[in-house]
């Protein structure tokens, strides 16, 4: 047998060998480095609806916890029975929160959202409610000797103030979420989820779904922290 001969039966045989391996390894639900590597693609609309799921459920949540701080900052009595509120939203599980909301809101995005905002609403509520409420006394007699009024005084003096803790509040909100927003695939939603879930014994589809997610929360909280920093330059100052 010639040499030729021989090296393209060895060549042959090991990528059959590869192959093979490769095949076993998806069988057996292992991790599989080549797969992920040629099924990227498929994550592409799962990770935008996913991320499309986070942003709209924090936004709703901060304009609803927004509101209520608001009128909870100059009506302290309501502060308590909100924090109830939105404390007992929190404790609820999340897959029975889908699961309650189902027979109302049916499935898709629409429940998907409303238990996400719901979520948020007691990290939103009670840092906004914090920020505004660690403004120094001094801040507030200083802006009503040069004759802000309330109003001014809250979005020229209170609110720039607050904002360090409101911020906070938001990068924890949407960094939880992101995790949640995994669950919201039972009910219908999308997103990453349908990814893990579909295959949920499959190592690598796993892998890649949670990796996305961190990736995401990670970004998202860069992003809300280059925010803050450009919203409050006299904290570098201060700092520097």
């Amino acid at each position: 047998m010639s040499a030729p001969t021989i090296l393209a039966q060895a060549d042959s045989g090991f990528f059959r060998d590869r192959s093979s391996s490769g095949d076993s390894c998806v069988a057996n639900n292992g991790f599989c480095p080549d797969w992920i590597v040629h099924h990227l693609d498929r994550y592409v609309s799962p990770f935008w609806q996913h991320l499309f799921l986070v942003v709209v459920s924090v936004g709703l949540g901060f304009a609803i916890a927004f509101v209520l701080a608001l009128v909870a900052h100059r009506r302290h009595r309501l502060v308590g029975p909100v924090t109830q509120v939105t404390g007992i939203l929190y404790t609820i599980p999340s897959l029975a929160f889908f699961f309650l909301l189902l027979p109302i809101t049916g499935r898709g995005n629409k429940t998907a959202i409303i238990a996400l905002t719901a979520y948020t609403l007691l990290i939103l509520f009670r840092n906004t409610v914090d920020g505004l409420d660690g403004v120094p006394e001094e801040a507030r007699d200083a802006g009503r000797g040069m004759g802000l009024t309330e109003r001014q005084l809250l979005w020229r003096v209170e609110l720039p103030l607050a904002l360090p803790t409101i911020i906070a509040g938001l990068r924890i909100a949407a960094t939880t979420t992101v995790g949640l927003a995994a669950l919201a695939t039972f009910a219908g939603a999308g997103g990453l989820g349908d990814q893990m879930a579909s295959q949920k014994e499959f190592i690598s589809n796993i892998a890649v779904g949670g990796a996305l997610c961190v990736l995401m929360a990670v970004a998202l909280d860069a992003i809300l922290l280059g925010a803050q920093r450009l919203l409050t330059p006299w904290t570098r100052v201060r700092a520097a």
